[in-house]
């Protein structure tokens, strides 16, 4: 092989982490804007209903947890991506 391909394949591999760590960086952004509105919508229907808290809270951390898996799941990606 020559001096050039072992050069260009060395700056592909950096591109492609650097562009991993910005692509988890975005893929962040979705689940971190989802838990707060559905923190949001907790308080708010507690505010409106106090009585129905506990069924509402219990909701609530079901769809956090939801929306966290996707986040693990863009952390694997980055993992899995910056690894290759």
């Amino acid at each position: 092989m020559s001096a050039a391909v072992i050069v260009a394949q060395e700056a592909t591999a950096n591109i492609n982490s650097g562009l991993a760590m910005i692509g988890y960086g975005l893929g962040a952004i979705g689940p971190g804007i989802g838990v707060g509105v559905i923190f949001a919508a907790v308080i708010n229907g507690t505010a409106r209903q106090p009585e129905a808290q506990s069924k509402l809270m219990g909701i609530g951390f079901q769809t956090f947890i939801l929306t966290e898996v996707l986040a693990l799941i863009g952390l694997v990606l980055f993992f899995i991506a910056s690894n290759a």
